[in-house]
């Protein structure tokens, strides 16, 4: 015993090392803080492409389902900036990003040429919509009412796409990025000129 207590009075920064690591590995918040700490060096974050001729695609027909059964489908948002989310309770990454969207979704959540669509792809809806009222986010809670097509989703978790007003996909970005930032703020305003 009194081996041991020498030992980690003289490797105290190993044992809390260590402790620090294990927290990170079974903790999913404690995970999300830190990514969150990476993303907010814009490191990670993504851009909205220039209009082009040849350069975006329109994806096909993409339909939601809120809380109530009310369906929407992405067909019918021409004429709008949207904003595609994938997400689930459990990712990480998604946690760590997930103050931005909900900083994005206040500030142009009464904008009525932005729609948001932030889909939930947990196994078991209930974990996600727990999430959110854990965490107080009032962003929309959608579901996938039909098959989500590989041009906006190929399996990776979080996914942000971004349709311009003609329906064509202007960003897609795999993984985690800060979109509270005022030059993301400004590509979407530009966006919403357009």
């Amino acid at each position: 015993m009194e081996k041991s207590l020498l030992w980690i009075r003289k490797n105290w920064s190993t044992v809390i090392m260590i402790a620090v690591l294990i927290l990170l590995w079974v903790n999913p918040d404690a995970k999300a803080w830190v990514m969150r700490q990476m993303i907010s060096t814009g490191l990670f974050n993504s851009k909205i492409e220039e209009k082009t001729e040849e350069s975006s695609l329109v994806p096909p027909n993409f339909s939601v389902k809120n809380e109530n059964g009310e369906i929407t489908e992405t067909s019918q948002l021409r004429g709008k900036v949207v904003f595609i989310n994938f997400w689930a309770s459990w990712c990480p990454p998604c946690r760590a990003e997930f103050p931005s969207v909900q900083k994005l979704y206040d500030r142009y959540r009464s904008n009525e040429n932005m729609v948001f669509l932030t889909v939930n792809l947990d196994d078991e809806i209930i974990l996600g919509k727990k999430y959110l009222q854990k965490e107080k986010f009032s962003i929309p809670f959608l579901v996938p009412n039909s098959s989500i097509p590989k041009e906006l989703y190929s399996g990776s978790l979080p996914t942000t796409v971004i349709l311009d007003k003609t329906g064509k996909i202007r960003m897609h970005h795999s993984g985690m990025a800060d979109y509270s930032k005022d030059s993301f703020y400004q590509e979407i305003e530009q966006l919403l000129k357009e």
